[in-house]
């Protein structure tokens, strides 16, 4: 099982000396992020189940805005689809009504169901005074997923209700642990093992301070395609066996979430700019990726009501004020996946012959961007 804290800490792009740019947040998470909570739950076990191909390694990453209200506090909202090759419970409705209610959970293909109905359950105790009044209320979560099944017996369909909850009890602000974590944990990237990661960018707009922060649960793009801060670093790396064949075989997920004031139309418009920040890693968005990007804010709360007023007043912030936070988003984006993989743990492979999946050697990576003169002098 994982917690929001690393237990063994391995140095992040900033700390290689990977020269990204914009200031982040004290822990360049998505929880620098004001109201934004995150929880991790892995299911690891040592060996394959009786008669199973592989053993269970899987597990679920939950986002929870709001994490201290004893009431549901609806969320403006924009969701963005780049290649669809994946799910994402409940775009229906933030496209027509512009937001959602309650966590996010991500987690691998086969679990999307499971995590649906845990997280409703989690909500109709969560907020009992809401859910279990006279007046009946449906409840939408948003649930994510990326396909784990190189690395986890995926059709052992082993997450369970308890597991799901499990990161939505521990959902917490702070530090946000990253690569072979919660959803994360058998994800695959670029050939390398891949996960959960994240990053966060600080901004001022008319002289107020402002976080924008990511969580990517990165399982996306082939060996040859990776590109780091520009270096065609993939290139120089297909020595190292990638474990599965090149071709891509995975999907990225993207939550982008900030306390800048935005509405619906405009949360859209960020999440779209996710896919720059993807594409730079070095991705087209493959026909096997499931290439979803989601974008929310924290601004203009308001718990749900019985009887929400006819008219409403909310902030937003002027589009002539957007391209900075583009920006935002495309480095925060770029990096979460990078520091992902920098994270990440080798996972070795079974003893019926399958290869596992090597974490990217910091000691190679850092040499290419020095061979290109695009590491930071103090590294």
């Amino acid at each position: 099982m994982t917690t929001n804290k690393n237990t063994s800490h391995k140095p992040r792009a900033r700390e290689l000396g990977l020269p990204f740019t914009g200031v982040t947040g004290p822990h360049n998470a998505i929880t620098d992020v004001a109201n934004v909570a995150v929880g991790l739950h892995s299911v690891c076990e040592d060996a394959p189940r009786p008669g199973r191909p592989l053993p269970v390694r899987t597990g679920v990453t939950t986002i929870v805005p709001h994490p201290q209200a004893d009431i549901p506090v609806p969320v403006f909202a924009g969701v963005h689809r780049f290649n669809g090759n994946g799910e994402m419970t409940g775009t229906h409705w933030i496209e027509d009504g512009g937001y959602f209610l309650g966590p996010i959970a991500i987690t691998n293909t086969h679990s999307v169901g499971m995590a649906h109905h845990a997280t409703i359950k989690w909500m109709l105790e969560r907020y009992r005074s809401t859910y279990h009044g006279s007046r009946p209320r449906w409840i939408m979560p948003v649930i994510a997923e990326t396909f784990d099944g190189i690395l986890n017996d995926i059709n052992a369909l082993a997450l369970t209700e308890a597991d799901v909850r499990a990161a939505l009890d521990k959902a917490a602000t702070g530090p946000v642990a990253e690569g072979n974590t919660g959803g994360g944990t058998s994800m695959i990237a670029y050939g390398f093992k891949g996960g959960t990661g994240t990053s966060s960018r600080c901004l001022t707009i008319a002289d107020r301070k402002y976080t924008l922060g990511v969580l990517v649960q990165a399982n996306n793009g082939q060996r040859d395609w990776l590109t780091v801060c520009g270096v065609p670093v993939g290139r120089h790396m297909t020595d190292i066996a990638p474990g599965a064949d090149m071709a891509e075989r995975g999907s990225i997920i993207v939550i982008i979430a900030t306390d800048i004031p935005m509405a619906p139309h405009q949360l859209q418009r960020l999440a779209r700019r996710g896919t720059i920040g993807i594409g730079r890693n070095g991705t087209p968005g493959g026909n096997n990726s499931g290439d979803i990007f989601l974008a929310f804010s924290t601004a203009n709360a308001e718990p749900l009501r019985d009887t929400p007023p006819a008219l409403r007043c909310l902030e937003m912030v002027d589009n002539d004020q957007f391209d900075p936070i583009y920006m935002a988003v495309v480095d925060a984006v770029e990096e979460a996946v990078i520091n992902a993989m920098l994270a990440a743990e080798t996972m070795p492979g079974t003893i019926d012959g399958r290869l596992g999946i090597e974490a990217i050697p910091h000691d190679r990576l850092v040499k290419i961007m020095r061979d290109y003169s695009r590491l930071e002098i103090s590294a």
